[in-house]
């Protein structure tokens, strides 16, 4: 048993190892020890962040920057590196998303000791955030990530808690919303979950709207934005561009976009594309009614890689969220996206190459840059179709001997013979 527990004890402490050496080259990245090819990518800390923290501490949203398009809650990340003010801004900040790295890290291994559970989405959130390199450290979504991961393990038990948290979550950067993809709709919990969230989001709205103006500002600053470069609807400029099309790459909203003929087209089809896709995320929600343990991150992943990968925007650091969902997916041993969480790792791998490594080669539409988009979009396209192949069939592929248990609203499973069964003694 002694050995037993040692080799437990030290495959528990691979990850942490594994973690602590790669976020080291992470801080000496930002921190500008190490410098990787490229445009420095610690400048919209150092920069734009420090810059809308002083319009906040004046009581006022940054209403004249256009490149303000987050949710009220945003201000908190923006605002925290004040908490220390012994160290130069952009060191604070990098140190409070070293620390909420951390508790990921944290969650994901006491999830994987549990019953049912693995610890192999410590690995895969270990190796995702160094897979993308420093930015993961140079924007506040690695933060919006761990309220989300916590939100998901707090659904199965703490229905309550999740529902606050997904409505904080959401205030920080919207996308959270998604994790209410799989969430059930009846039962006590349900009620529970849908309940606070709502109520929460509700009053952390009308407070920001009270407190200072501008606070649903983000919404509208959103309206013009064009199709940005690293997108998939992108590549059909990327291309065009070696075809003589006439317009022009222009740093568009805090993002670098294409601008010109064409673009509103691309873009409005783009939008088309996240509709349908929410559309089918509807249908698959109305035709399930019986939910897995797994169908809560399963489905939250889904949602995220889909909006993710139809979005008119696709920036580096949305693949943290990827990554966050993809490793409470691995955590949970019923999960069946376990492919499309590899393709994920994947495409964050090659997001370091187009960005920054070689971002000019992109900007400049050269066939690496292209090759790189290609790449990766490419793979994102794939994970979102398995992802949403391997849902439907988990909840519509006739496996009603899956356990259902530890959902909130979930009804646990009946085989075929125990149905009979019933039958045969209520007749």
């Amino acid at each position: 048993m002694s050995s037993t527990g040692s080799r437990a004890r030290a495959a528990g402490l691979l990850p942490v190892a594994a973690w602590a050496a790669t976020r080291a080259f992470l801080l000496l990245c930002v921190l500008g020890v190490l410098v990787l090819p490229g445009p420095d990518v610690t400048t919209d800390v150092s920069m734009i962040y420090q810059g809308w923290s002083e319009v906040l501490k004046s009581g006022s949203f940054p209403l004249d920057d256009v490149t303000w398009q987050y949710p009220p809650a945003a201000t908190l990340p923006v605002l925290a590196p004040g908490l220390l003010p012994f160290l130069p801004y952009a060191t604070a900040f990098a140190v409070l998303v070293l620390a909420a790295d951390a508790a990921v890290l944290a969650l994901l291994l006491r999830a994987g000791r549990r019953a049912g559970h693995r610890t192999a989405g410590a690995w895969v959130w270990t190796v995702g955030v160094a897979l993308l390199g420093p930015t993961a450290y140079a924007r506040y979504d690695l933060m919006v990530t761990a309220v989300a991961v916590a939100a998901l393990y707090a659904g199965v038990r703490r229905p309550r808690v999740a529902g606050a948290l997904i409505a904080f979550g959401t205030l920080l950067k919207v996308w959270p919303a998604l994790l209410l993809a799989g969430a059930p709709l009846r039962g006590r919990r349900a009620r529970a979950l849908w309940g606070h969230a709502a109520g929460w989001a509700a009053g952390l709205t009308l407070c920001a709207v009270a407190l200072a103006p501008g606070a649903l500002a983000f919404v509208t600053f959103q309206r013009d934005r064009g199709t940005e470069i690293e997108s998939l609807g992108a590549l059909v400029f990327h291309i065009a561009r070696h075809f003589g099309w006439g317009g022009e790459v222009l740093l568009n909203y805090g993002s670098v976009e294409f601008l010109g003929p064409g673009v509103p087209l691309v873009s409005a089809l783009a939008l088309a594309l996240t509709a349908a896709a929410g559309g089918w995320l509807v249908l698959w929600r109305l035709r399930t009614r019986e939910l897995t343990a797994a169908v809560l991150p399963d489905a939250a992943f889904t949602a995220a890689l889909l909006f993710t990968t139809t979005s008119r925007v696709i920036s580096p650091q949305y693949l943290l969220w990827l990554v966050g969902l993809a490793a409470v997916c691995r955590t949970v041993r019923g999960s069946r996206q376990g492919w499309p969480a590899a393709l994920v790792l994947l495409a964050t791998g090659v997001t370091l190459l187009e960005f920054p490594i070689c971002f000019s080669e992109v900007v400049g539409s050269t066939t690496q840059g292209i090759t790189l988009l290609l790449l990766r979009n490419g793979l994102l396209v794939a994970a979102s179709l398995s992802a949403c192949r391997r849902l439907w069939a988990a909840t519509h592929g006739g496996r009603d001997a899956t356990v259902r248990a530890g959902v909130p609203g979930a009804r646990p499973a009946v085989t075929s013979a125990g149905a009979a069964h019933t039958r045969a003694t209520s007749r």
